[in-house]
């Protein structure tokens, strides 16, 4: 079977070749990663071409344009890799018959909900970036809508505060425990920190069976984030306090972070103040019935204090910090 993976430079695509390293899927597939060099996902014509070279039955699409305050200003570049290419997978994937694993985020919500947001909310984002991965979304339904073919399926995959093996929060709060003797942290924006390891892990889980062949689900969005909530102040708070206890010396104590409110930091793009997503949808398709229940919840919905721990010392050990 051959499978695609776009965005093999990211820390979500990095994750995916460990993934499928771990489980030995490598011998029975043709797995090919691709990053920018291989195809630039803005050109229309090299996202298409590279489909009907590959002829891929599974593809994950890790890539996207991610930088959400540049959005404000490059939108026909944030559009063309976050809402066209999707596009072109999706109908890709309809007219061959394959499946399609898409990521997108909370910022397809405006975060004035008071709860956890369910994947029929209807999506109203706040800022360039939320915009392009809504109308990826969008574009995704919209090609699968009069879809005839029955092995065509996708799932999108919401997902939130991702960190792995790449820049992302928590290292840049590493380093700069490291030079400041001050830091302030935005203290009233809930989430969920998601490991991009783990993510990967469950896209498989989800998408391939133990014999490596592709399962069927039930096409739609699905919510794919850790048990738990935090705020930056307090995934800042945990992951300085996890590499102290590691042996690392900062300039800042983990307790005397200063919390700010959203209001006192300005940034060019708005973000959303409740980053809570319910994974009921995702858990009543990963859960069996029987023995198993227990541990699909403890062992494949973690909670996110535990993965951020251990994430943080594995840098420690590999001297990242």
């Amino acid at each position: 079977m051959n499978i695609l993976v776009f965005g093999k430079d990211g820390q979500l695509g990095k994750a995916f070749q460990g993934a499928f390293e771990a489980q030995k899927f490598g011998a029975s597939h043709d797995i090919q990663y691709v990053g920018r060099a291989q195809c630039d996902l803005s050109d229309a014509d090299a996202v298409m071409n590279l489909l009907h070279e590959t002829q891929p039955q599974l593809i994950f699409n890790a890539a996207a344009y991610t930088a959400v305050d540049q959005a404000e200003q490059e939108i026909d570049l944030a559009y063309a890799v976050n809402a066209n290419a999707p596009a072109i997978m999706a109908q890709y994937a309809v007219k061959e018959g394959a499946t399609l694993v898409h990521y997108s985020t909370d910022y397809v919500f405006d975060g004035t909900k008071a709860t956890p947001y369910l994947e029929t909310d209807a999506r109203n984002p706040l800022g360039i970036y939320g915009k392009s991965k809504a109308a990826g979304e969008a574009a995704i339904e919209d090609a699968f809508r009069n879809n005839r073919n029955p092995q065509a399926q996708f799932a999108i995959l919401r997902t939130s505060w991702v960190y792995g093996d790449g820049g992302n929060f928590i290292r840049t709060i590493l380093r700069l425990a490291k030079e400041r003797e001050v830091l302030k942290i935005i203290s009233d924006q809930h989430g969920a920190p998601t490991s991009s390891a783990w993510l990967a892990g469950i896209s498989l889980l989800m998408a391939l069976g133990e014999d490596g062949c592709i399962k069927s689900f039930p096409s739609g969005i699905y919510h794919a984030v850790p048990n738990g909530q935090t705020t930056w102040h307090g995934l800042a708070t945990l992951a300085i306090q996890s590499a102290m206890d590691a042996g690392v010396q900062f300039k800042v104590d983990a307790k005397a972070i200063q919390p700010i409110l959203t209001a006192e930091y300005s940034l060019p793009a708005p973000r959303p103040m409740n980053s809570r997503m319910s994974t009921d949808k995702l858990r009543s398709l990963l859960v069996k019935p029987g023995s198993a229940n227990a541990f699909i919840n403890e062992f494949q919905f973690p909670e996110w204090e535990n993965m951020v721990r251990e994430y943080v010392h594995r840098l420690v050990a590999t001297g990242a910090v």
